[in-house]
């Protein structure tokens, strides 16, 4: 299949997306400015100020003096590059491959697509119509190379839509400017009376490169197509992916929940193939006005279980806005794990398994409350408290040591322990009193010391020797008393509560 590519001009790429934003915007001539080398340099300017006489490149108090009304704006940094991505990740829905082209264009590789809207020129129209209704003034253009589409989208007159293996004589009235080349090159181009592309392409290449070096020539290849240009698509096709194009938008919950099952059903068949399970999963719903919107679940085991998941995806389909409609559904998964022989015996067979009905009522519960709300705790091999547990991420994953059990160990522990005042008889006592948040409790029993040192290897510091004490109102806390009173003045820390 021959390729085919479009090229995307955003004539005003970051003003009409400012006035997207600022509607008021839409009526006035304005910039958007910044400092380069101690001067306000006009960096982009809408339609209205280029009337004017107004271009990037020129110097703000000059711009003033040919319109002294003219509004100046700061320019965004990186913002372009920002609003192309997005751009491009809308394009998804015409073509699996989409660049961007700083600083203020598209490409797309459109091959095998356009028969979808029976030809090129629907193809074409649909998607600048499409962003035309979003406010931004573009041009398209199509033709067998990267480099020629571009070309003629910013420098062709009339047909836009260069028929295959035309490209050479679609490119011989326009500009040198138009084949990319550097400013200096264009400038000898037209010194030398080269005025247009037709004037020297077929010139022997041993005086094109003698003259103008090897860049020339390889603009020339690529226009051409004698040499490869290639793209860097924004977003790769993931690695699990489904995806849902509907005829009519859809607008109802009832039908989002039918479209969803369908993409589940597919994906986990799949995943069933290759043996696999999903840890995550996203519902991407691409609205008719250009909004995507996002659902995503996560589960605490690898599950292809279509009943499940649809269950955890059920309850945030509320969340989804549909407005005019949603037309195309993409569901993807990034984590996948491979399932265990023992954990598929026990979904072929009952499916009772205590681990399996846990980890289902953990991704029920994740998916209401959140799953930062949700956590499992292992042991860690560690001495100092805060350092001995660790966080899972699965219900599968095994210990590698056991949970300390032969010294008490308080059922709440403070991540950083807390600094308090304490009334202490004599040295390796433990206290008397002690202020915790403004209030004294008065210690009725106590039980220690506990001494417990940090690992040499990690970090060099003082030994904690730990008390288990019991106020006047039978609460009980975990303190413990930095350094000895021998090597200076100790500090004292509460560090848990118990039951």
């Amino acid at each position: 299949m021959p390729k085919r590519y479009a090229s995307i001009w955003f004539y005003h790429l970051l003003t009409d997306w400012m006035a997207r934003h600022q509607p008021d915007l839409r009526a006035i001539p304005f910039v958007l400015s910044a400092a380069d080398h101690g001067r306000m340099v006009v960096k982009a300017v809408n339609d209205l100020a280029q009337e004017k006489g107004i271009f990037p490149g020129m110097v703000v108090a000059d711009c003033r003096a040919i319109f002294p009304d003219l509004r100046v704006i700061d320019y965004p940094p990186q913002q372009a590059e920002k609003l192309l991505n997005a751009l491009a990740e809308w394009c998804i829905r015409f073509t699996p491959i989409a660049a961007i082209d700083l600083p203020d264009g598209l490409v797309l590789d459109i091959s095998g697509c356009t028969h979808l809207w029976k030809g090129e020129k629907p193809y074409r129209d649909e998607i600048q119509n499409r962003l035309r209704q979003f406010g931004y003034q573009v041009n398209i253009a199509v033709a067998d190379t990267i480099a020629s589409a571009w070309a003629v989208c910013r420098y062709g007159k009339s047909n836009l839509i260069v028929e295959p293996g035309e490209q050479v004589s679609a490119l011989l009235s326009l500009p040198p400017s138009a084949l990319r080349l550097e400013q200096s090159i264009v400038e000898k181009l037209e010194k030398l009376g080269l005025q247009h592309i037709g004037s020297f392409i077929n010139m022997p290449q041993t005086a094109l490169r003698r003259r103008f070096g090897m860049t020339l020539l390889h603009r020339l290849g690529q226009a051409r197509g004698s040499e490869i240009e290639l793209l860097e698509p924004v977003q790769p096709p993931a690695p699990y992916e489904e995806r849902l194009p509907c005829m009519e938008p859809i607008r109802t919950a009832t039908g989002i929940e039918i479209a969803l099952q369908q993409l589940l059903e597919t994906l986990c068949r799949r995943l069933a193939k290759e043996g696999n399970g999903l840890r995550n999963c996203t519902l991407n719903c691409y609205r008719v006005d250009g909004n995507i919107q996002k659902i995503q679940i996560g589960t605490n085991r690898p599950s292809r279980s279509t009943a499940h998941l649809f269950k955890l995806f059920q309850i945030k389909v509320s969340q989804l806005e549909p407005a005019l409609g949603f037309e195309l559904f993409v569901l993807q998964s990034t984590i996948i794990e491979e399932i265990s022989m023992e954990q598929e015996a026990l979904w072929a067979e009952s499916n009772n398994d205590d681990i399996e009905a846990i980890g289902e009522l953990l991704d029920k519960i994740s998916g209401k409350v959140g799953q930062q709300s949700i956590r499992r705790y292992l042991p860690a091999e560690h001495y100092w408290p805060e350092r001995s547990i660790k966080t899972s991420t699965s219900l599968v994953e095994k210990a590698t040591t056991a949970w300390r059990k032969d010294l008490p160990r308080p059922l709440h522990l403070l991540s950083r322990p807390q600094l308090i005042e304490v009334t202490v008889p004599i040295p390796d006592y433990p206290p008397m009193l002690f202020r915790y948040r403004g209030t004294i409790h008065e210690v009725k029993k106590a039980d220690g010391p506990e001494r417990i040192e940090q690992e040499w290897w990690i970090e060099e510091g003082l030994f904690r020797d730990y008390y288990c004490v019991e106020d006047q109102d039978g609460k009980r806390y975990w303190l413990f008393r930095l350094g000895s009173y021998h090597t200076g003045e100790p500090k004292w820390f509460v560090h848990g509560f118990f039951a």
